[in-house]
């Protein structure tokens, strides 16, 4: 959204206001104006004009524009009703420079997961990756991933799905353990500095759940239809709020954690790693307490077992 824009619907958000007041308050002219405002319609923005000027009647359900509206977060969002994948888009916008700056879309058709796992990403969902350049080392990113998997955890559980984390990202539904979210993170970066890092976020929000695998469910399935605008404004406020505060990512993902107290196998390079979850350790380490005492693990598979 460019300048002038953001300008005017912070200006319509305080109620009516004439088009030469605009254009004064703004030092543009009239017809830049009314240009905006026009452009703003298009946009799916609602503004009526009368004796008082200009008046904001209603926001888009989605889009970047409608996004940025109210966004009490430092970032700009570009929209695409459809992308091949959103980290591809987000990487390049990355290796040019940019930061806080979100790469939202409706539908992806080439989106991947980890490992290179096929995600399905249809219409109605939430398809985001946020540009970020934390002032911190490689080795402690997995820090942005645990905020990206809260953030996640608490705009769902706000949607009235009661959801949790399962060890690092993947966020399920707290029931069944089916999947309703899941987070990839790619980074660039020196020996001591992360240049920047891109979290890429799927959420399964108002998607028929017959087009998703068996493990899988949606926000639709179980709360009914989230409202997406509110939905990632949500989400984008509580990841920039824990990203300014490392501290509380990991007693905040404790707190929204399924994997926690439960038995786990940790597939990882070295052999799985079977035992009862215990705790998470600063930057985003399990702790595992196994048959040969605590194992350590960094990064990895993790598969929740069923108790005998």
């Amino acid at each position: 959204m460019n300048d002038t824009r953001r300008a005017i619907l912070a200006a319509l958000a305080d109620g009516p206001v004439t088009g030469p007041a605009l254009a004064d308050r703004l030092d543009v002219s009239r017809a830049a104006v009314w240009k905006q405002v026009d452009g703003l319609r298009e946009e799916g923005f609602e503004i009526e004009s009368n004796g008082e000027g200009y008046r904001l009647t209603a926001v888009p359900e989605f889009g970047g524009t409608a996004v940025e509206y109210g966004l009490d977060a430092p970032y700009e969002v570009e929209y695409h009703d459809t992308v091949d994948s959103t980290n591809a888009r987000a990487r390049d916008l990355a290796g040019d420079g940019a930061s806080d700056v979100v790469v939202l879309a409706d539908e992806q058709t080439h989106s991947k997961g980890r490992l290179d796992r096929e995600w399905t990403s249809p219409s109605g969902g939430v398809w985001m990756s946020v540009v970020v350049r934390p002032d911190l080392p490689p080795a402690h990113v997995p820090l942005v991933t645990l905020a990206a998997a809260v953030a996640t955890t608490r705009a769902l559980r706000e949607a009235g799905v009661d959801a949790g984390i399962k060890w690092p990202n993947d966020v399920l539904a707290a029931d069944d353990g089916r999947k309703l979210a899941g987070i990839l993170t790619e980074m660039e970066g020196e020996a001591d500095r992360a240049n920047w890092v891109v979290v890429g976020v799927g959420v399964n929000a108002n998607v028929d759940p017959e087009t998703l695998p068996d493990t899988a469910t949606s926000v639709r399935e179980r709360a009914g239809d989230v409202e997406r605008r509110p939905f990632v404004q949500r989400f984008l406020e509580e990841f920039d709020d824990l990203l300014s505060d490392s501290d509380a990512v990991l007693a905040a993902w404790r707190d929204n954690a399924l994997t926690l107290g439960r038995t786990v196998r940790v597939e990882t390079p070295s052999g799985d790693v079977i035992g009862e979850a215990i705790d998470v350790e600063f930057p985003g380490t399990l702790v595992i307490d196994t048959e040969d005492g605590e194992r350590r693990v960094h990064a990895g598979d993790c598969e929740h077992l069923r108790p005998h």
